[in-house]
């Protein structure tokens, strides 16, 4: 420290002494009037440079102010390392030294940093190739490397530059790092608990001394930031559990001589517990005092709970928003007796006054255009300021999948009393996906399945998607594409195009089945929660005979030939309530939809129910349950329901440890059948989901457990249970940047002869 004040103070002292001697030389002459000034020195900087800084002009008269002004301005410019100022007659000479400038910086050693971030750095201080070099400012660039380094633990590492003159009055920098290896935190201890053990207090912290996801999470890397953080958690967790006088009285961090190993101790008073005796509710309640006690979330004879009196607090504020008081204030108060360790809880509240909104605007947006993210709004400009709509706008944006993170924050308009304006700011994500399936199977060993999807093709908001499968058994091409606001009442509709070639068995004279066909669907909205779909479709079903043809598709030929055409109309209705269409923790899905064919050579009718549920078990864990029924049957005096339209199941999406779409039905089974699909399909899925043991509190990567259970059914035989598989296994879910991939390995529970296994599963961009 003290080196470097030394450094620092004899800069300063060359700097003024060089200054000074300057000055005086320029005060060598009694006043004159100038009739003129020349530059000397100059090799890069312009003339004109100099002639505007100079408070000296051609006619003025000279003085020792004027001298003195002078030195000062052209020091001030930065260029220059040495000004001279001389008298010739009446001339002004002015001779400069100028400063090198830098010609090139490189970074050698560099791993742990992008060479392009740390240039990027280095120019915000003002150092960059085509800049005037500045020792000072070189200093300070080595010491904000070293800065950043020890940010990330680095503490080992070490920084050389080196300046290089090169021709032209140019120097090359040269910034060497030796980053060493990045220093482990190897203890953290917590003293002082007495109610909650250690081990309970450390799961808390984000920081841990390691574990087989360190690699990933680098959660055993000392972070100041992240520390406090953790003190934050755990000052919270007491809080919440009635200790109201918790305090963290030091908190300790050592590094080992090595620079290797750093131990944290953090020293806490956990104080009495306290119990909450009453709650009470002063100021102006709009008159709906009733209202706002059914939101006090705060239990009278319960620990004092920080998590209650904020919950308590926001529903308040909210509830005051849904009348237009942007502005509400809500200050609990506590009352302590220490003799009784009981606390009286008063909640103080001003609604303010209301407010409508003057302007919304729009931030973050760089590929999505503004009407995408404005078109989901349900508050308004200049409308009242509605709490509840504005809540509604910002699940609607969050809920289309383009975004990260969505935010709303409200700002009052400078010079008015009831106007303010709303700002959302979103965070985009890579909205293109590749959709991939596959799996591991003892039958056929390793599948593979590919798409493609932009979710938000070109900022507009509509879809665009394909899928391509050219393996020789499933050849498939696929597009389609949707435009969510096809009317700007937000009426969508949906495209597809397709053509499937399903051939099960790998000889070249096997028999195969081909459909083609298209079709065009609409969605209504009818609430905010609520859409019903509607459209119509055509298609053609070829079975081309071959070598192995089950009889089911022979006898379905016999009778309709083998060739067949469907003109199916579509209808559902679907309600999403989820709080994230990425990482949903609470909320619900319902969907129904039919499909009702109602020309060509079939008759038949089918239709799906399904219903997701979210519940969150803890801050940490969710529940998600997911349940299916599908059924399907013939029209119009057919007595023979069309074989391509069954339904399938086993895989991903519906029971997972068996192959995909290879359960079988009772009579399949029973003849030994190959799987060909069938008119019932029931299916029940329950997880469990939780951030990923080491990785922290990371949204996007979380494992689970699961238990699946489902069947599938022919047209005469009855739903039982005595037919469902199940099973039961663990997986990872993770929002990569192609999209969601769910990975499971799956243990078979019940299973029945000749069942294809598939214990390893992984698909992108599915849920279930």
């Amino acid at each position: 420290m003290n080196m470097q004040f030394n450094r620092k103070f004899l800069r300063r002292v060359s700097v003024v002494a060089a200054s000074l001697w300057a000055i005086q030389g320029a005060w060598a002459v009694e006043p004159f009037t100038v009739q003129d000034i020349r530059v000397e020195g100059l090799q890069r900087a312009e003339a004109g440079t100099i002639f505007a800084s100079l408070p000296v002009r051609v006619g003025d008269t000279y003085s020792d102010e004027k001298a003195a002004a002078s030195i000062k301005a052209l020091f001030g410019l930065g260029l220059f390392k040495d000004v001279r100022i001389e008298v010739s007659g009446g001339v002004l000479v002015v001779i400069v030294e100028e400063r090198p400038t830098i010609a090139e910086i490189e970074f050698v050693g560099s791993k742990e940093f992008d060479k392009d971030v740390l240039k990027k750095a280095l120019l915000q201080i003002g150092l960059a190739d085509g800049r005037p070099f500045d020792k000072a400012l070189v200093d300070r660039a080595e010491q904000e490397l070293k800065r950043q380094y020890i940010n990330r633990s680095m503490y080992a590492s070490e920084v050389v530059t080196t300046v290089t003159p090169v021709d032209r009055n140019r120097v090359n920098l040269s910034f060497a790092v030796t980053e060493g290896e990045p220093a482990k935190i190897s203890e953290i201890r917590i003293v002082g608990n007495k109610a909650f053990s250690e081990s309970t207090l450390r799961g808390l912290f984000d920081l841990d001394t390691g574990g087989w996801l360190t690699w990933y999470t680098k959660s055993d890397r000392y972070s100041r930031a992240k520390l406090n953080a953790d003190i934050e958690s755990l000052r919270s967790y007491y809080l919440a559990r009635g200790y109201l006088e918790f305090k963290v009285d030091t908190t300790q961090v050592a590094i080992s001589p090595n620079k290797q190993d750093m131990s944290i101790t953090i020293n806490i008073t956990e104080g009495d517990q306290f119990v909450v005796s009453k709650v009470n509710l002063l100021g102006n309640f709009l008159g709906k005092e009733d209202e706002f006690k059914s939101l006090v979330a705060i239990r009278v004879g319960q620990p004092y709970n920080a998590d209650q009196i904020a919950a308590t607090t926001k529903a308040f504020t909210d509830h005051f928003g849904d009348f237009g008081y942007a502005f509400s204030r809500v200050e609990p108060r506590t009352a302590i007796d220490r003799s009784t360790n009981r606390v009286e809880v008063t909640l103080q509240v001003d609604p303010s006054r209301r407010v409508y909104v003057r302007r919304i605007n729009v931030a973050g947006n760089d590929r999505t255009r503004d009407e995408v993210i404005r078109r989901e709004f349900r508050q308004f400009e200049a409308s009242w300021y509605d709490g509840e709509k504005i809540r509604q706008s910002r699940n609607r944006v969050d809920r289309l999948g383009f975004f990260k993170e969505v935010t709303m924050d409200t700002q009052e308009v400078p010079g008015s009393m009831d106007q303010v304006d709303l700002t959302v700011t979103v965070a985009e994500k890579p909205t293109g996906s590749i959709s991939l399936g596959a799996g591991i199977s003892s039958a056929d060993g390793f599948g593979v399945s590919f798409g493609f999807k932009q979710d938000n093709a070109f900022g507009s908001g509509n879809s665009l998607g394909v899928e391509v499968n050219t393996s020789k058994q499933f050849r498939t091409l696929v597009f389609n594409t949707t435009n969510p606001y096809f009317t700007e009442d937000g009426v969508s509709r949906s495209i597809e195009v397709y053509q499937r070639n399903s051939k099960p068995y790998v000889d070249f004279n096997s028999y195969a089945i081909e459909t083609t066909g298209g079709s065009i669907r609409f969605g209504v909205p009818f609430t905010e929660y609520d859409t019903v779909y509607f459209g119509l479709g055509i298609d053609q079903t070829t079975i081309v005979p071959g070598t192995l043809l089950p009889v089911v598709y022979q006898d379905f030929a016999n009778r309709f030939g083998f060739t067949s055409n469907a003109v199916p109309l579509t209808i559902g209705w679907g309600r999403d309530t989820r709080d994230s269409a990425l990482v949903p923790t609470r909320g619900k899905v319902m969907k129904t939809s039919a499909e009702w064919s109602i020309a060509g050579d079939l008759k038949y009718v089918r239709g799906t129910a399904s219903y997701q549920q979210y519940v969150p078990v803890t801050n940490k864990i969710t529940a998600a349950f997911n349940a299916e029924l599908s059924l399907g049957t013939t029209t119009g005096g057919a007595n023979y329901y069309p074989i391509f339209k069954n339904f399938y199941s086993g895989g991903l999406g519906t029971v997972r440890g068996f192959e995909q779409s290879s359960l079988t039905t009772a009579t399949q089974r029973a003849l030994g059948l190959i799987a060909t699909g069938g008119t019932k399909k029931v299916n029940f899925n329950l997880e469990l989901l939780s951030p990923l043991p080491g990785g922290g509190k990371d949204r996007t990567l979380r494992a689970y457990t699961f238990f699946d259970a489902g069947g599938i059914y022919g047209d005469d035989e009855p739903l039982q249970l005595a037919d469902m598989r199940s099973s039961v296994g663990i997986g990872i879910s993770w929002i990569s940047p192609v999209g969601p991939l769910r990975l499971a390995f799956a243990k078979p529970i019940k299973q029945f002869d000749n069942d294809r296994i598939q214990s390893l599963q992984f698909q992108i961009g599915s849920s279930f």
